[in-house]
C-alpha cells in the first residue's frame, strides 16, 4: 500500500480530533460513534494492524475506512509532519480493499452507478441538463466559461435548485459561460476519495480529453468537490484548467462593484464546506458576498474556517451513508451549531453540504426555524442591477 512506510509514526496523541482550542471534538466519525477506531489516530493503528498481518478485512474494518468524511479536519491539526497525507493514507486503504473486491455494498454500488450511467443517480444523460430548460443558460459554445454543473446539481432537487440560482445570476451579471448538457459526466472526486483509482482515472481522462477537444480553458465549478478534483487531481492526467468557483465569481464581482443588492434583512451564519475551505483554501469569497448584501448581519459560528465542523457528506458518505443518522450524526450536530447563533438562515456553498443540512433541519423538526440557503439563492434573491 501506499504510505505504508508511514504508517506507523502515529502513536495516538488525539490531537487529530480536536478543534485549535482542544474544546470540542472535530472528527465527524469520532463525534458520532466516540470509539478511538473512529478516530484519524486510530485508523492508522488499524491500518497498520491489517498491514501486519494482525487483524483481516471485515464489515466492521470496512465500516471504520469508509465512515471517514475525507474533511481534512485531521490535517489541520496534527502535530506531525506527515499530516499532509493522512486523508490520503485513508484513501490508499480504501484502493486496497476495493483491489480485493471485499467493499461495503453501498460502495460497491456507487461505483456500479459512475460506471453505468456515469451519475450516481442512475438517470439517463439526456436528463442531465434538464434543469436548464426554461432558462437563458447555453450549451458550451466558444464561450469563456464552462460551467460544470456535477452529478448533485444535475439530478438532485436541492441541487438543482441551486445551479438554476447560480446560473441565473452570472448570466445576468454577463459571464460568458455554457454548460455540457448531456455530454456532462462525473468528476470523480467522490470515486477517488472512496478508492475506486481506476474509474476515476476513466472519467478523468474522459473529461479531459472532451474539455480539450471543445477548447475548454476555464471552468467555473457549482460544486467545491469538482474544484477539487480539477484543481488538485486533474493536472498529472494532462489536465491543465483554470479552474474556480462560483464563489469567487461573484466576490470579484461584488468587489469591482459590478452587481448591486436590495437590502435582505436577515441574520445569516455560514457553513464552510470541506472541499472549499480546507482542500482548496477559499474561506473569504463567501464571506465577503454576504457582508456586501445590505441587511444581513453575518453571525459565525463558533466551529469556523480551518474549525469549521463538517456536515458529514465527504468521501462519499453523501451517496452511501455510511457514517448513518441519529442524534449524534454530523449534519444534526452542525443544524445545532447554527440554531446556537440565533441566525434564521444557514447559508451554504456547497449543493452535497445544503441537502445535507436541509434533511437534518426537517429531521431536527427546526425546518420553520432554520432555512438553508445557498449563496447563490439569497444573491439571486436581492439582486437588484447591473453596473454597466
Amino acid at each position: 500500500m501506499k504510505y505504508s512506510d508511514i504508517v506507523h509514526r502515529c502513536f495516538r496523541c488525539g490531537y487529530c480530533k480536536f478543534t485549535d482550542d482542544y474544546q470540542e471534538f472535530n472528527c465527524p466519525s469520532y463525534r458520532k460513534f466516540r470509539f478511538d477506531t473512529f478516530a484519524p489516530g486510530g485508523r492508522m493503528w488499524l491500518i497498520r494492524a491489517w498491514l501486519n498481518g494482525e487483524i483481516e478485512n471485515s464489515e466492521r474494518f470496512q465500516e471504520i475506512l469508509f465512515s471517514c468524511a475525507t474533511c481534512g479536519s485531521c490535517v489541520e491539526h496534527c502535530a506531525f509532519t506527515f499530516r499532509d497525507d493522512l486523508v490520503n493514507i485513508f484513501i490508499s486503504a480504501r484502493e486496497e480493499l476495493v483491489n480485493s473486491g471485499k467493499i461495503p455494498p453501498a460502495v460497491r454500488d456507487y461505483f456500479k452507478g459512475i460506471s453505468i450511467q456515469g451519475n450516481p443517480y442512475r438517470q439517463p444523460a439526456k436528463e442531465r441538463g434538464a434543469w436548464a430548460k426554461g432558462t437563458s443558460i447555453e450549451c458550451y459554445n466558444g464561450h469563456e466559461y464552462l460551467f460544470y454543473v456535477g452529478c448533485v446539481g444535475s439530478y438532485d432537487e436541492i441541487g438543482m435548485r441551486t445551479v438554476r440560482a447560480v446560473s441565473t445570476v452570472l448570466t445576468k451579471a454577463g459571464i460568458s459561460m455554457g454548460i455540457l448538457g448531456e455530454k456532462e459526466t462525473c468528476d470523480g472526486n467522490e470515486v477517488k476519495s472512496l478508492g475506486e483509482a481506476g474509474l476515476f482515472q476513466s472519467l478523468a481522462e474522459r473529461n479531459i480529453n472532451m474539455f480539450k477537444e471543445l477548447g475548454i480553458k476555464k471552468i467555473i465549478t457549482l460544486d467545491p468537490h469538482a474544484l477539487n478534483a480539477f484543481k488538485k487531481d486533474y493536472p498529472d492526467l494532462g489536465g491543465e484548467f483554470e479552474v474556480i468557483h462560483y464563489t469567487q465569481v461573484l466576490a470579484s464581482l461584488v468587489e469591482s462593484e459590478s452587481i448591486k443588492f436590495n437590502p435582505f434583512p436577515a441574520k445569516v451564519t455560514y457553513h464552510d464546506s470541506c472541499y472549499l475551505g480546507r482542500h482548496c483554501g477559499e474561506y473569504d469569497a463567501p464571506r465577503s458576498i454576504l457582508n456586501a448584501i445590505p441587511g444581513i448581519e453575518l453571525i459565525e459560528m463558533e466551529q469556523n474556517m480551518e474549525n469549521s465542523f463538517c456536515c458529514g457528506g465527504g468521501g462519499g458518505n453523501f451517496f452511501t451513508d455510511i457514517l448513518g443518522g441519529g442524534a449524534d450524526s454530523p449534519d444534526r450536530i452542525r443544524v445545532r451549531h447554527a440554531l446556537a447563533t440565533g441566525a434564521h438562515i444557514l447559508a451554504v456553498a456547497c449543493p452535497q453540504c445544503a441537502r445535507m443540512l436541509e434533511d437534518a433541519t426537517k429531521t431536527e423538526g427546526v425546518q420553520d426555524k432554520l432555512l438553508i440557503k445557498d449563496i447563490g439563492e439569497i444573491v439571486s434573491e436581492c439582486l437588484t442591477g447591473l453596473k454597466r
